[in-house]
């Protein structure tokens, strides 16, 4: 136990407060673990009754960054803003001032991962990240160290508790879309504002990190396809169960030769698979290694808990570096040749739902779009929905298609007069 290490916290929310009263409750255990003591110096917080709610000592707060950024003493950058400003500034500034930054912020580091790596490697700094991806499953570490060796082909996740618990109130109850997220939201699950979980974004920021260390090529958010969930029904999921499958909001990146594809969105997942297991709030994240195989992460991906234990973790790594006067930096080794392929390049089976016309004839032209565009029927389902609109429901399920040639069949069926509307489109894996 040898010099101590002073801790700058930005932040004392729900995740930074967890962090504090976890510094100070569990000061003797992670101390020995770390190799040195951990004290925290400063706090910047504006909301001065934060200090109460979390027992901290109310003169360690401050409302200016230069308190932490400047002081000489600081040996480690907590950075538990959230958001990407001013988090971004502040990281940078920390960085070129010499000090190792550890952070939680999914956002920022999936805008400027490479980035940030960067210049910590040319101050002699590390920048730390394992609570920006899937809370308190290890992850990032896994990518950088453990699955190094191996020529990563795919990541399947689902890193988005949110909607993982909208989509199995959904499956279980036969609740709607809309009671499921007010359900969600009652319970703290979802946000007041929630279009980051259910439109997909927040899993696109996780899957923009996994991908750029797995596959060793900068992955933006910009990048990432991505749809949400809102346009999921219940009836999408009887069809679902009918046929055999579940449905999950993916986070998927694949290598293809020299691109990868990246994509989120709702996708039917057939229900023998281990992911088709994964309810409520878990996350999941399968990975597949030329050398590992098929290898499977599982956890609580979020929560004040889980994601404190994530931060820590880096905390205590950071220590016991400085604490041995070894300084190690991450830098990321891109592939200049690899490039991302584009959506409407990817292939995959598709779950159609549409309403039609209740009359002969209707089945065969649809068919003839479809197989005008090269697209495979592997299975049809037809059911009378409404006797006095005369209307019909029809689910097809294709074979592998290009995603091109399903919008543009998408567009031909809109335009016959026999089809009432389009209900649904969702990607089919597995």
């Amino acid at each position: 136990m040898e010099k101590g290490v002073n801790i700058g916290l930005m932040g004392l929310g729900v995740i930074g407060g967890g962090v504090a009263k976890a510094l100070m409750e569990k000061s003797d255990i992670i101390s020995t673990q770390a190799g040195c003591p951990i004290r925290i110096r400063r706090i910047l917080e504006r909301r001065r009754e934060r200090a109460t709610v979390v027992g901290v000592d109310a003169t360690l707060l401050t409302d200016d960054p230069r308190h932490i950024i400047d002081d000489p003493e600081v040996d480690i950058i907590v950075e538990l803003l959230g958001g990407e400003y001013p988090a971004l500034d502040l990281i940078k500034e920390g960085i070129i001032r010499g000090k190792n930054v550890v952070t939680a912020n999914k956002e920022v580091m999936a805008k400027h991962g490479p980035q940030l790596l960067s210049l910590a490697g040319d101050n002699g700094v590390d920048i730390l990240f394992e609570a920006s991806v899937g809370g308190g499953i290890p992850l990032i570490a896994p990518f950088k160290f453990d699955l190094a060796a191996n020529e990563i082909s795919a990541i399947y996740a689902i890193i988005n508790g949110t909607t993982n618990y909208i989509l199995t109130r959904m499956a279980r109850e036969g609740v709607s879309f809309h009671e499921a997220l007010s359900h969600a939201q009652g319970l703290g699950y979802a946000e007041a504002d929630p279009r980051n979980d259910i439109e997909g974004i927040d899993a696109v920021y996780k899957l923009a990190i996994m991908a750029t260390l797995a596959f060793h090529t900068e992955v933006g958010p910009q990048d990432i396809y991505h749809e949400g969930i809102s346009r999921i029904t219940s009836l999408d999921f009887r069809y679902a169960q009918e046929l055999g499958y579940q449905i999950k909001l993916l986070a998927i990146a694949k290598r293809s030769g020299e691109a990868i594809e990246v994509r989120v969105h709702p996708t039917f997942v057939p229900e023998e698979y281990l992911l088709a297991k994964v309810d409520g709030v878990y996350n999941a994240v399968q990975v597949e290694g030329d050398l590992v195989g098929r290898v499977l992460f599982y956890g609580e991906g979020a929560g004040p808990s889980a994601t404190s234990s994530a931060v820590l973790s880096d905390i205590m790594e950071l220590c016991r570096r400085i604490n041995l006067g070894v300084k190690v930096s991450h830098e990321l080794h891109l592939d200049p040749t690899m490039s991302i392929r584009p959506v409407s390049d990817i292939e995959t089976r598709y779950y159609l739902r549409m309403s039609v016309a209740d009359r002969p004839g209707v089945l065969a032209q649809i068919t003839r779009i479809l197989g005008d565009n090269l697209i495979s029927i592997s299975s049809v389902i037809q059911k009378g929905q409404s006797p006095s609109s005369k209307t019909a429901e029809i689910v097809i399920m294709t074979h592998p298609a290009k995603e091109a040639a399903m919008m543009k069949a998408m567009g031909e069926m809109g335009e016959l007069d026999v089809v009432r509307e389009i209900s649904n489109l969702v990607r089919v894996e597995g």
